[in-house]
């Protein structure tokens, strides 16, 4: 008989040591993504198998996860230097998910103004950054054209600067104070300086368990209208899922389902990022409606399953390092994924829902990570358009010019 695997060892295994273990409609489906590198080959079926695995079949999706990583992208992890500026706490919507919003009465309430958000944008730019994420809460009664004014004070400060910026939330709420169609609202933005947009708030994009998360949180609908309409407007984004509370492996097939369904129609998702639930200090978590956060198994099945699913359609696959430690951040980048995300600098809505990783990882720490699982560390920009490898004493601007270089 041959020996038992476990879950730990799957670094170490090639595919020869799990194809004959695993159940012939699983190893069927793996060789078949594997040979046509398209996650569009599976049948909704077979998708929907996959995101059941356990045991020796979820050894052979993380296997061919990574394999189908290194044929796709190559052997890079990339990062960017960015600054996260939560301009306010202050948030009216109440997610049961989030430990970060407050009260407009309470004692720790926050609204930075623009010359403050400008001067973080200013820090950042001095010590490297290329991008600043924007986000903050909904406070009610906020002037119609905030956003704008943000992004306008952040160019005028730091023209160089990337804007990532403002969650379809924050994009209905925008609409909602200024009257204006969401097309035109979009472009005002992107006129204004707004680069690209973060696809979070989306949590899991199934109306019956966002009703749970938030009743007030925007419907699935409306997430899709703002994306559907930002790459029309030649604003890329990301994509997101939330995991590990309330839904189910079904929910995560369905969602990575359309997010391709969307990037077939438009090109415009730069990343995928699963964001495990940090339950700690949540609502959601108190209440008994969800469990206690991803398990290990969850982790890495999500992260290897976005490899598998999207594959050919959305081909970086991001860990979020402030919700995993180091050691399950390095085993998710071998289950698939690869992309570090941003050093963030100052991070606190993880923060305040239990994370611990912390605020900041800087891209030696960064690169230290990635050389220790036998990778290579390149800094990119927002949409993966401009990279440059880092070595100690050595600096490449292409994983080419490395392999040329070390052949």
């Amino acid at each position: 008989m041959p020996r038992e695997l476990s879950l730990e060892v799957f670094p170490t295994l090639d595919w020869s040591d799990v194809e004959s273990r695993l159940t012939p409609a699983v190893r069927s489906a793996l060789e078949r993504v594997l040979e046509t590198q398209d996650g569009a080959s599976l049948s909704s079926g077979e998708c929907f198998a996959l995101a059941q695995v356990s045991g020796d079949d979820l050894l052979g999706l993380l296997v061919a996860a990574n394999m189908l990583r290194a044929e796709l992208v190559g052997n890079l992890v990339t990062y960017v230097v960015n600054r996260n500026i939560n301009f306010t706490n202050i948030c009216f919507v109440g997610c049961k998910f989030c430990a970060f919003s407050r009260g407009p009465r309470d004692s720790d309430t926050y609204f930075l103004n623009l010359d403050q958000v400008a001067e973080k944008a200013v820090d950042a730019w001095q010590i490297g950054a290329t991008e600043v994420c924007i986000q903050g809460g909904l406070p009610r009664e906020l002037p119609p054209f905030h956003y704008r004014d943000i992004l306008r004070a952040v160019k005028k400060a730091v023209p160089g600067m990337h804007i990532h910026a403002f969650s379809p939330m924050e994009i209905v709420y925008g609409v909602e104070l200024t009257g204006m169609p969401l097309a035109d609202y979009l472009s005002m933005l992107r006129d204004n300086g707004l680069d690209t947009l973060p696809g979070t708030a989306a949590e899991i994009l199934d109306d019956e368990v966002r009703f749970v998360l938030s009743r007030n949180k925007l419907s699935t609908a409306q997430w899709t209208e703002v994306i559907r309409t930002a790459h029309r407007c030649g604003i890329r984004t990301t994509s997101t899922m939330m995991y590990g509370h309330v839904e189910t492996p079904e929910h995560w097939v369905r969602q990575m389902l359309l997010l391709r369904e969307i990037q077939n129609e438009t090109g415009g998702f730069t990343e995928f990022v699963p964001l495990g639930f940090v339950h700690q200090n949540t609502l959601l978590f108190r209440q008994g409606l969800a469990r206690s956060g991803p398990t290990l198994a969850e982790h890495l099945k999500v992260h290897a399953l976005a490899r598998v699913l999207l594959a050919g359609s959305i081909n970086n696959i991001q860990v979020s390092w402030v919700k995993l430690n180091r050691k399950l951040s390095q085993l998710c980048l071998r289950a698939g994924a690869n992309d570090y995300g941003g050093t963030l600098m100052e991070e606190n809505i993880s923060r305040e829902a239990g994370a611990t990783a912390g605020q900041y990882t800087s891209p030696e720490d960064f690169q230290s990570l990635i050389l220790e699982i036998g990778r290579i560390p390149a800094e990119r920009n927002t949409t993966y358009r401009r990279m440059s490898i880092k070595l100690p004493g050595i600096d490449f601007t292409s994983e080419q010019a490395f392999a040329a270089e070390f052949a």
